[in-house]
């Protein structure tokens, strides 16, 4: 029980995970709502933790959202 609430993210350099977690992401689906350049907007997020965030959500099935 409780894992519902737990962070699901991937393995992120520091300063990504300290980008999402301040703007209050902590899964996954949460990030699947957003478009990549509002994620890359964060301070903190670079190219490998993109890379690393499009590879997680591709295998959940998922996307960032488009236009």
């Amino acid at each position: 029980m409780g894992t519902e609430d737990e962070a699901d993210l991937p393995k992120l350099p520091a300063p990504a995970r300290r980008a999402l977690a301040g703007a209050g992401y902590a899964r996954l689906e949460q990030l699947a709502e957003l478009k990549e350049a509002e994620v890359m907007q964060l301070h903190g997020m670079g190219p490998k933790a993109m890379n690393t965030l499009r590879a997680a959500l591709e295998e959940r099935g998922l996307s960032f959202r488009d236009g």
